[in-house]
C-alpha cells in the first residue's frame, strides 16, 4: 500500500463529509503504486445535481476546516453532474449515479487495493437509507 497517512486521513474525513450529505456508494481506491501523480481516488455517487454540489461543498469545507486542505483544481461545477476536486495526494469524483454508472470508475481501477472505510459509520448509514 502507497497511500500516506495524510493521505488516508483526508479520504477518511473526505469519506465522511460525503456520507453526512447523504453520498452513496463511496470507494475509495488506492493508486498510488499505477497513478503515480495521486494517492487515492475517492468516488462518491449522488442521486442528483443539487446533492453532487452539496456533497462537493461539504467535502471542500471539511477539508479546508480539519487539514487546510484547498482543491489545486475544481472541474465540473457548471451542471454538477460530475465534479473532480484535485488535492494531489487524493482525487475526488462526485458523481450522479448514472455517470457513474456509465463511465464505471470502479471498474477501471479495480486492479488497484481498495481501502477499508470501516469504523466511519458510513457502511451503515447507506444500509439505513
Amino acid at each position: 500500500m502507497s497511500a500516506s497517512e495524510h493521505s488516508l486521513a483526508i479520504t477518511r474525513a473526505a469519506a465522511q463529509a460525503a456520507a453526512d450529505k447523504l453520498g452513496t456508494e463511496i470507494a475509495a481506491f488506492d493508486v498510488g503504486d499505477q497513478f503515480g501523480i495521486a494517492d487515492v481516488f475517492l468516488i462518491v455517487s449522488a442521486a442528483n445535481d443539487r446533492q453532487v454540489g452539496a456533497v462537493v461543498d461539504a467535502i471542500e469545507e471539511r477539508l479546508r476546516d480539519e487539514f487546510d486542505e484547498k482543491p489545486t483544481r475544481r472541474e465540473g461545477d457548471r451542471e454538477n453532474r460530475w465534479v473532480l476536486l484535485d488535492y494531489l495526494d487524493l482525487v475526488v469524483h462526485v458523481m450522479h449515479a448514472e455517470e457513474r454508472t456509465f463511465y464505471a470508475l470502479d471498474r477501471l481501477w479495480a486492479d488497484c487495493p481498495r481501502l477499508s472505510l470501516d469504523g466511519l459509520g458510513i457502511e451503515e448509514a447507506q444500509e439505513k437509507r
